[in-house]
């Protein structure tokens, strides 16, 4: 092994430099770009359109360009949907404020088991069809009755009784149990919460494979301000509808964006150079040594934290190496601890991301609503310190269970060579993959690092060893994050509030059952039981910790301003996030 304590960093900057410098005369792909040129036509000039890439594509192509049910297999919010179906409720934690929106108020009863929401009068779909709170109760209901088959579910059905619309603007929903967190959990905000769909498409059809597809209908039907036009593998493009309840309301302005093009994400260098030339306005996410080249060649190009590092903000979503717990040796928590003992997140941060990122020492963000809770395992974390290197302690644990090193290298207790298959994915794989692996190998861990194209679906069916991924969950009570490690979240639908390390804990689920039961409002019950649960948790280690997670999106200012950032937080910046409506009606054109 080498003494010098970053041999990799030198490769890993020559590549970073060697890629931009390519990056100088590639383009996006001659058929998106003609094809996005087309679809804007005459009557919309380019000034009132925004042009986006996007995430989730594959290949280079929308996969998914058919799917306008956000319950069908396969189907994404993070891929247009969420422009199209509004919420009950919209809530940007960086402003820490909620907006009302389909509803205009709920209440529930002192026990929590009921929960009444008064929806708005004089919303219509796009067909004409007017929205009411029979819309609300057939979406709870269905999610109800296919539980595990759909997205959210068994999250509705683990709680919902009943819900009845009593008239127009009113529906009740009936809990088994008290459900004081039901109304926040189907509100918007990042990656999670309930979209409510038109009864009067939906009815009678399976939603599992319904695709709710058809321009010459006007399907899919929205109460929003936009309608998809066009949608094929190159492009998804959304025209500005000619009125907007929200805006006759008073509650939003009308979108000075006439309209929307979504073009597929393509590599980083392709990424880095539509922005140079200024064919894109915003997105995708690049990496934090391709800034610099980006505002030297365009300087009305900027991001979150204009042009100087960390050129993001910290998402909701810190990253970890998963284990999967249910291979061996992954499911001893001694292995797992050794391992984490093996990483010096530092270098991470150094090499991976130039000293733009921080560490992560629990699986969610410390936004300000969750400092409290953090406060609340200040010693348990200096006991079990998630973020320690620590090699000599980490080869004692694996000593201590039979694991005998060969030359560099650890040999498991049968003899068999000790390795680890690591799998990610472009958003944060290529930064901290290298660096992991390698650490990791130095240590005598047979680590590999790939990006399969079938990330997602090896990921979210728990066939992997080891994975770089994140976890959607808290932003303002433990709840979510806690939900992550439940055994009845193991294998549901949906990328979010699912448990991927398939770690189980009958103590640990009792626990969080009782926080959602608990007023969310009731913070010294809550921070008691947090911390009864990390007492289990930590010991444990169900995946191991390493960094924040920041979104560093390109914003082009040359067509479009009033973009959120530091000095503008009203909410984060992201266009597959389900509070993206926001910024679109808050831009203002240049």
């Amino acid at each position: 092994m080498t003494n010098d304590p970053r041999p990799f960093a030198t490769e890993r900057r020559s590549v970073i430099k060697g890629g931009l410098a390519a990056a100088a005369s590639v383009m996006l792909p001659e058929g998106v770009v003609s094809n996005a040129a087309l679809a804007q036509g005459a009557d919309i000039p380019r000034e009132k359109t925004m042009v986006l890439i996007g995430i989730n594509a594959r290949d280079g192509r929308w996969v998914d360009y058919e799917l306008w049910n956000p319950y069908a297999i396969g189907s994404n919010h993070q891929n247009g949907i969420n422009l199209i179906y509004e919420p009950l409720a919209y809530y940007s934690a960086f402003a820490n404020k909620m907006y009302m929106w389909l509803a205009e108020s709920y209440e529930y009863t002192p026990d929590f088991k009921r929960l009444t929401i008064k929806t708005r009068s004089g919303i219509k779909w796009s067909d004409g069809t007017p929205f009411s709170a029979e819309d609300v109760a057939y979406t709870f209901n269905t999610l109800r009755d296919l539980g595990p088959k759909a997205k959210w579910g068994i999250d509705v059905a683990q709680a919902l009784q009943e819900a009845k619309a009593i008239d127009a603007n009113t529906v009740v929903l009936d809990f088994k149990i008290p459900s004081p967190r039901f109304f926040f959990f189907c509100t918007y905000k990042f990656d999670i919460g309930v979209p409510i769909v038109p009864k009067h498409v939906f009815s009678g059809n399976d939603w599992s494979n319904f695709k709710n597809f058809d321009i010459a209908k006007g399907w899919p039907v929205s109460t929003g301000p936009w309608r998809v036009t066009d949608a094929s593998l190159q492009q998804k493009v959304f025209e500005r509808r000619a009125t907007w309840w929200a805006a006759e309301q008073g509650l939003a302005p009308m979108p000075q964006v006439l309209k929307n093009i979504w073009l597929p994400n393509v590599a980083e260098q392709q990424t880095a150079q539509a922005h140079i030339t200024g064919q894109v306005d915003m997105g995708g996410v690049l990496q934090p040594a391709t800034f610099p080249t980006v505002f030297r060649q365009n300087p009305k190009v900027s991001s979150y934290t204009g042009q100087q590092p960390p050129y993001g903000y910290v998402d909701w979503w810190p990253i970890s190496l998963y284990l999967n717990n249910e291979e061996k040796p992954f499911d001893d928590k001694d292995v797992r601890w050794a391992i984490s003992h093996y990483i010096d997140r530092k270098q991470i941060v150094d090499v991976g991301y130039l000293g733009a990122s921080s560490v992560s020492s629990l699986p969610m963000p410390p936004y300000p609503p969750l400092q409290p809770y953090f406060d609340a395992v200040k010693d348990l974390l200096e006991k079990y310190n998630t973020l320690a290197f620590d090699p000599k302690k980490g080869d004692a644990l694996l000593q201590a269970k039979g694991f005998k090193k060969d030359g560099e290298n650890w040999m498991k207790p049968d003899g068999s060579p000790f390795t680890l298959d690591i799998i990610g994915f472009g958003g944060s794989g290529p930064a901290i993959g290298p660096v992991l692996s390698q650490l990791l190998k130095r240590r005598g861990v047979a680590a590999t690092m790939g990006l399969p194209p079938n990330f997602d679906e090896r990921f979210q069916k728990g066939q992997y060893t080891g994975s770089i991924y994140g976890h959607g969950g808290s932003i303002r009570e433990p709840f979510d994050t806690l939900r992550l490690y439940q055994g009845k979240s193991i294998a549901v639908p949906g990328a979010h509030l699912v448990n991927f390390s398939r770690w189980k804990n009958a103590e640990f689920d009792k626990i969080v059952d009782e926080v959602y039961v608990t007023d969310p409002t009731n913070v010294p019950r809550l921070k008691d039981l947090f911390r009864a649960a990390m007492e289990i948790w930590l010991p444990d280690l169900p995946d191991v910790q390493l960094v924040q997670n920041y979104h560093r999106i390109p914003l082009n200012t040359s067509r479009w301003t009033n973009w959120p950032g530091t000095d503008n937080a009203y909410v984060n910046t992201a266009s597959w996030h389900l509070t993206f409506p926001l910024v679109l009606w808050s831009l203002k054109s240049a």
